[in-house]
């Protein structure tokens, strides 16, 4: 996926160099690469932080300790 958002910011990249003026390239690069790109990363990413969100509930909410169920007088 990264490689993906790599390509995408170089093709951005050589579109705001060949821009007429400095602040054309600057605003395509911000909202034809960096806009787009970091939603898309975001929108990506969700299954892998909704992953990890259960994961920490889960790690949480397991005892830490295999005897904490044994009695005291065993």
């Amino acid at each position: 996926m990264y490689i993906i958002a790599i390509a995408w910011l170089y093709v951005v990249l050589i579109a705001a160099i060949s821009d007429t003026t400095v602040v054309g390239g600057m605003l395509t690069f911000v909202f034809w690469g960096l806009g787009p790109l970091a939603l898309f990363l975001w929108l990506a990413g969700t299954p892998a932080r909704r992953r990890a969100a259960t994961r920490r509930e889960t790690a949480a909410e397991a005892p830490l300790n295999d005897r904490t169920e044994s009695d005291i007088d065993q």
